[in-house]
């Protein structure tokens, strides 16, 4: 048996691969575009795995994924490819909606053929689980209460617009086809092999490198937050025992204030490698213009995670926290490389 990954060489698809060949024998094909967050560093421990099977690729390109699904008969894809940096998409929105619509589009187009095939073979209890974001039901004021999956979805970016797009298209192919969709829609991530231009690992480099830590406004808006692992478990468990049709909000319920974490992670990197000349970090943190369009808030309820499929995550935040930084500080090589990747897609989008 096998499931198809798209989009396995980032940062929480990554961090799904290892999970997953580390409590099942079932094989992986990763097919992933190697885009400059795609990074080589998060795939090298797979190396000789005859059960990672990675194979460059795009799922904007509908005949490749023909030729994967005929060939590898996979009983379950996971989606997670998507450009996902909000900054980007507001510089470049171009690229989100090829991605993020289109390739769903193709990669739905494919497994309904795909499925129509199956009939009485192993994969015939086929699943489609889609990775989505939290930024689809768009923003929240101070008081107002978590989203659930019964919210109005209202994107506010140009990313957020095309993963709600992406989430109407998988619902769409459930009643319209019966596909067997599932869909998450998870909290902001963090954790190890996270790339460099997400909020945590810039604060964790610039306070390593005593450099100014940029800070939003106020810094007043807030994030929910959750560990990649804690998230990987729900997407296992979604997977496994989700109702087909169903949307599952995945949140560790743990709202900070985008200040407050950086002067946490500040602190931290203080504790786990302090400056020789008793230098502070936190006192980097500096204010920048405000972004367009920033959401204030978001914040979901996992309510429905929790009581129909038992989930709950493993790891405190300041726990979790704590061992993120010590990855980044014990992990230099990948995060060079990744830098560079960083700086040669900037370099061609300049």
């Amino acid at each position: 048996m096998t499931i198809l990954v798209t989009g396995g060489a980032g940062f929480i698809g990554a961090n799904f691969i290892h999970d997953w060949l580390a409590r099942s024998d079932e094989a992986v094909v990763n097919l992933d575009r190697m885009t400059y967050a795609g990074h080589p560093g998060n795939l090298s421990a797979l190396s000789g795995d005859p059960r990672h099977r990675f194979i460059k690729g795009d799922i904007r390109d509908g005949e490749q994924i023909d030729t994967i699904l005929r060939e590898h008969r996979p009983r379950a894809i996971v989606h997670f490819a998507a450009e996902s940096h909000v900054d980007r998409s507001i510089a470049g929105p171009e690229a989100f909606v090829f991605t993020n619509v289109v390739g769903t589009f193709n990669l739905l187009e494919a497994a309904r053929a795909y499925h129509g095939t199956l009939a009485d073979e192993p994969a015939a209890g086929f699943r489609f689980l889609h990775v989505s974001t939290d930024e689809v039901y768009g923003a929240l004021q101070a008081d107002d209460p978590p989203f659930t999956e019964a919210s109005i979805v209202a994107p506010n970016s140009p990313y957020s617009a095309s993963k709600a797009g992406s989430d109407h298209l998988v619902r769409a192919y459930f009643h319209t086809y019966g596909l067997p969709v599932l869909t998450s829609n998870c909290t902001n991530n963090y954790g190890p092999r996270q790339f460099p231009e997400k909020f945590i690992p810039v604060v964790i480099e610039r306070a390593l490198a005593f450099e100014p830590v940029p800070i939003y406004a106020d810094g007043k808006n807030v994030r929910d937050w959750i560990h990649v692992a804690d998230h990987c478990a729900a997407l296992r468990l979604i997977l496994e025992r989700g109702e087909p049709g169903t949307v599952y909000n995945v949140s560790a319920e743990c709202e900070r204030r985008n200040i407050d974490l950086a002067t946490a992670i500040c602190d931290c990197v203080d504790t786990l490698a302090p400056d020789p000349q008793g230098r502070i970090r936190r006192t980097l943190l500096t204010r920048v213009a405000d972004r367009p369009g920033h959401d204030f808030r978001y914040a979901m309820s996992a309510a429905r995670l929790r009581e129909t499929l038992g989930w709950r995550p493993e790891r405190s935040f300041a726990d979790g926290l704590r061992q993120t930084v010590a990855w980044y500080l014990d992990n230099r090589q990948w995060v060079a490389e990744a830098q560079a990747r960083l700086a040669c897609a900037l370099a061609e989008t300049a």
